[in-house]
């Protein structure tokens, strides 16, 4: 996805940079009455517009599709009670199967915590914010199975560090 990204930009940027060098080649005194070059130009701006408004529509389009919000499942979440706390999380379970859906329901008992789950891969899979007497849901589903960390993402104290938990997913049977 990031070489896609590079491709798609250092293209754009070569092609500005071919029309302002076409412009600078092109440049200079001309023989040619006001008008038709007005013609002509109106001619290029029409067609430019035409072409960014399509190329906006596209990028537009190609960023959305992989969006990262889930689909609502016809079967019902299962309801993981997160809670943080100087210096610890304390999740009401600690297991659960590839492919169900989970609703971590997410609140703090004393400041500001940020709940974030990280995969086996050691990249993040979810985060939420923990606050004091306000809920977050945070609905996962996990595809690969392993050890999950939930470590806290917001600076909380001396011990910060050790706040972690361990999600055990399991293969569904």
């Amino acid at each position: 996805m990031h070489i896609s990204i590079l491709l798609v930009s250092l293209l754009g940027m070569g092609f500005i940079a071919a029309v302002f060098g076409f412009v600078v080649l092109n440049s200079g005194p001309r023989d040619e009455d006001f008008g038709g070059i007005a013609k002509r130009g109106y001619f290029i701006r029409l067609w430019w517009f035409i072409g960014l408004c399509a190329a906006g529509v596209l990028v537009s389009v190609w960023s959305l599709i992989p969006f990262p919000l889930q689909a609502s499942s016809a079967e019902s979440p299962r309801i993981i009670q997160a809670v943080g706390r100087q210096w610890s999380w304390e999740l009401a379970s600690n297991s659960v199967e590839t492919g169900e859906p989970v609703r971590f329901r997410v609140t703090s008992q004393d400041v500001n915590h940020g709940f974030a789950i990280y995969g086996p891969d050691d990249k993040i899979v979810a985060q939420t914010q923990a606050m004091p007497g306000y809920f977050n849901d945070l609905d996962v589903t996990f595809e690969h199975a392993g050890k999950y960390r939930v470590l806290c993402l917001e600076y909380c104290g001396v011990a910060h560090h050790a706040m972690v938990a361990e999600i055990a997913v399991t293969e569904k049977h």
